[in-house]
């Protein structure tokens, strides 16, 4: 058992954090996936693999978390990896889309994810050892309208994950941010929140938008088992990123997101330096 290293994986009941639990179980990791219902628990612990654990925990439930980690540890053994699956899409034009919306989008996106680290860092950092993957998107580098809540979660997870790289680097504890281009999961269907429309004048830009993404869910071009297979082979490398984009569309958009973000430093190069003394 001490050979088998443990994934603990956050909303394994859908998604990518289904899809990774699948394939690192056929690969012999022992897997611990959090869960929201009692119904998802007995679902993930009647896998055919003895090596399948679930919690119940909602990732917002941040007092909950501690003792959760602690007893995972315990009871199951060293959390090797850490991967921060839960999350949802929150769609709406932000004029429209109420502060309390974009609170609940953070919480789960961004503090859910934090919290979780916070209470795993204590235990990796005393082995010296360990890997934090944190599943983003390419929102958390190219932007689009009408999800800017969305966005500016993955925006803040990127940079949270690129910054904690540094920080963890010399006890052998390694961080990825994993960002996904369009996948088939429920992300733009049943997971997806969306702000009810009040402004006509976002007709014209937004409703097109909201129309292509609700037709091509569950058409998209990632498959999210080749997705988990990648992750794995991130998490089994001696070297892992920092930084990985998943499907070609993510690349093709970060890419000219790139370019352009490059060109329009050159072009106003003049007025960043004139302010230095």
């Amino acid at each position: 058992m001490s050979n088998i290293k443990t994934l603990l994986i956050t909303g394994v009941s859908s998604g990518f954090g289904r899809a990774l639990a699948q394939v690192a179980l056929e690969r012999g990791y022992r897997v611990v996936g959090t869960v929201r219902n009692a119904t998802a628990k007995a679902a993930f612990e009647a896998s055919e693999s003895k090596n399948a654990f679930a919690y119940l925990l909602d990732v917002t439930h941040f007092a909950a978390i501690d003792d959760v980690i602690a007893d995972i540890e315990a009871q199951i053994g060293p959390i090797d990896v850490l991967v921060n699956n839960a999350g949802y899409g929150h769609e709406g034009v932000m004029e429209e889309s109420s502060l309390d919306e974009m609170r609940q989008q953070f919480d789960v996106n961004v503090f859910g994810a934090v919290a979780m680290i916070k209470a795993v860092l204590p235990f990796m950092r005393q082995r010296r050892r360990g890997h934090i993957i944190n599943i983003t998107s390419m929102g958390g580098f190219i932007t689009m309208p009408g999800i800017s809540y969305y966005c500016g979660s993955k925006f803040a997870l990127e940079g949270i994950s690129e910054t904690l790289s540094k920080e963890l680097a010399t006890f052998n504890i390694h961080v990825t941010a994993v960002a996904p281009g369009s996948f088939r999961t429920d992300w733009a269907g049943r997971s997806m929140v969306r702000s009810a429309r009040s402004i006509p004048d976002y007709d014209a830009l937004f409703d097109p938008i909201r129309q292509a993404r609700e037709e091509k869910s569950g058409k998209q071009l990632g498959d999210p088992i080749k997705a988990a297979r990648a992750m794995l082979d991130v998490i089994e490398s001696r070297d892992p990123p920092a930084h990985l984009l998943l499907g070609s569309d993510a690349l093709r958009l970060v890419r000219e997101k790139l370019h352009l973000y490059s060109e329009e430093i050159d072009r106003w190069e003049a007025i960043t330096r004139s302010t230095d003394g």
